[in-house]
Formats: C-alpha cells, structure tokens, sequence
C-alpha cells in the first residue's frame, strides 16, 4: 500500500489541509504514529494526540477546529471513523489469498467460483457450492451442500455443518461453529431424555460478522436466520429457531435461547442472557449482563436481572446501593419506639 493524501481523499470525497502530495504507506494509532502513517480522530478524548502524533496524515470532522498548531496533514471529512474503516477495507481485499492448497480434501463435484482459496487441511464434503473470492484457512470443515456467497471469509478452524447457507461478503473468525444441533430433548417418565432430531439448517445472510468461538445452532425444523448486516461478537450461543434482525449487533458472551426472535437494529452488551420463546422488538437496546426473561417492544431500552427499563433499573440500584444504611436506619427507629 502505498499512497498520495489527495488520492486517499479522492477515494473517499474528503478534503485536504496540508500537503496532498505526501506519502501513506500503513495505518497508525493516533496516539503512536509514525512517518508514513494514516490515523483517525473520532472520540475527543483522543484529540490531545493530534497536537503531538507522528502521523503523516489525519483523518478529521470537516468541524474540527485545532487550538494548536498541527504539524500533520488533515484530511476532512464527515465520519472520520467510517472512512478509516472503509480504508482499511480497500487495503485489505488487495491482500486476498489464491490458489488451492494440494493438502486439502475437496470431494468430486464441489462447485467453486473464481479466484477461491483454500488453504492447507481443509475439508470440503460432497455438494458444496463456493462463491468467487471466498477464502477458506487452513484446517476448516465444510459439510454437505453447504452454500457459501461471494467474497466470504472463512478463518482457520471454522466448522460448517451441513445444508447450512451462507451469504456475500460475510466473515467467520477462527473456531466459529454453524449448524449445530439444537439443544432439543424430550423428557421421559424415567427421567432420562430422548433426543430430538434437528432436521433444519442455520442461514446467514450477506454481510454478516461472526466472532470466534461463537456458535449458531441448526433448527429443529426450518431454519435458524441471522439476517443481513448482523454482527456477532466472540463466544456467542444462538440457539435454535432462533431469528436474528438486520443490523443487530451483540457484544461478547450473550447467550440466545431457542426460538426467540430479535428484531432490527437491536444493540446487545456483552454477557445478555435471552430466555426461549421472546419477541424483542426493533431498535431495542439491552445492557450489558442483563438477563432477558420477557419480551419487549419497539425502542426500549432495558437493564438488569431480570431486566427491565434503563431508567427505572438506574433508580433502583440507587436505592439498592444504599440498603444497609437504610436497615441500620430502621433498626434504630425501632429501638427508639420500643
């Protein structure tokens, strides 16, 4: 990667303050730049850095006003954080692997797209179908007539299991686990259980992020959804049957129960627990390590365990915080009447 700052801004229709002649040949941290180096302001607290960064260039608000002088070059622009995002994006597809290692198991009749990798001990099972680009690291296990999209990558140690669909443009990271059998078990009058078969699939839609070690169960009949735009941090359980909106984003470490079904735009701290069967509406915002136990509508903002509204929940601890000041307080009021 190698650089002017014009045609950097000419990319992504920003523009320049300083010389847009100089050189960028990697990304930096604002805090830690050095020569040659791309960097972004985003969040105030960091705006110190930008008086002393060795940064070659800055990516800043079109409104951001310095009260020093700076002796890097900026570039304006809307959402500096976004466009660095779309930067690195731009200099990573450059790096896509090709070929096809001869350590790999591949069954007759796979279908592949153009320009695919396929890295060293992967396994790849009988009707499997690849987009173009798609990118498959060393020791990953691809099952039956499984679908994977355009331009997906699939980190090392990743397992798909059969009849799964996965969309375009989509990442799994390392240990990632997709189509997993369903938690079902029917009980029995001799207290042993009788396992429910899960006939069904998971499907993922386009440009979804799945973190490492997450696993997402396969339905017991039709399929568990993880609709377009989702992102999925690490050591995540979805369970089965359950629903996943577009563009909801989850933290680490929730856990999903089965057949529950999350709306659109939903946001998810890290450690929620969801029980099975809930609705939770669109645009909903949870806290981190609440548990989840009804359903909720449209726009709500809940915290807790059990959850329940943020600002009622904040209220309350309020007063939690401070109950055993409030006991010694009754403790003596009853001495005195006595």
């Amino acid at each position: 990667m190698e650089f002017t700052v014009k045609q950097i801004a000419d990319m992504i229709g920003a523009e320049v303050e300083g010389n847009p002649d100089a050189i960028i040949s990697k990304f930096s941290k604002i805090d830690a730049g050095e020569a040659q180096g791309l960097s972004f302001l985003a969040n105030p607290k960091y705006t110190p850095h930008i008086y002393t960064t060795k940064a070659t260039a800055v990516l800043v608000d079109k409104n951001f006003v310095a009260t020093q002088s700076v002796s890097c070059t900026l570039i304006r622009i809307e959402n500096p954080y976004l466009a660095f995002a779309q930067l690195m994006t731009l200099a990573q597809q450059k790096q896509l692997k090709s070929g096809i290692s001869s350590h790999a198991a591949i069954a007759k009749g796979v279908k592949m797209g153009k320009d695919v990798y396929i890295g060293d001990f992967v396994s790849i099972a009988e009707g499997v179908v690849l987009g173009d680009r798609v990118q498959i690291y060393p020791h990953t296990y691809i099952g039956e007539n499984v679908t994977i999209g355009n331009d997906t990558t699939l980190y090392s140690g990743v397992k798909i299991y059969h009849s799964c669909v996965i969309g375009n443009h989509c990442t799994l990271q390392a240990g990632a686990i997709i189509g997993t059998d369903g938690f079902g078990f029917a009980p029995q009058s001799d207290h042993q259980y009788t396992k429910i078969p899960q006939l069904g699939n998971v499907v993922i839609e386009d440009n979804v992020d799945i973190g490492a070690h997450t696993c997402i169960d396969r339905s017991t009949l039709g399929s568990t959804i993880i609709r377009k735009g989702v992102k999925l941090c690490n050591f995540i359980q979805v369970a089965h049957n359950c629903e996943i909106g577009e563009n909801t984003v989850m933290a680490a470490m929730c856990g999903i129960a089965g057949s529950t079904k999350i709306g659109k735009n939903c946001v998810f701290g890290g450690q929620v627990g969801v029980n099975w069967h809930l609705t939770i509406g669109d645009n909903v915002q949870v806290g981190a390590q609440s548990a989840v136990n009804n359903s909720f509508k449209d726009n709500s903002v809940v915290l807790g365990t059990p959850a329940f509204e943020a600002a009622d929940c904040i209220k309350s601890y309020a007063i939690f915080k401070h109950l055993p000041s409030i006991v010694n307080r009754i403790r003596d009021l009853e001495a005195k009447i006595k």
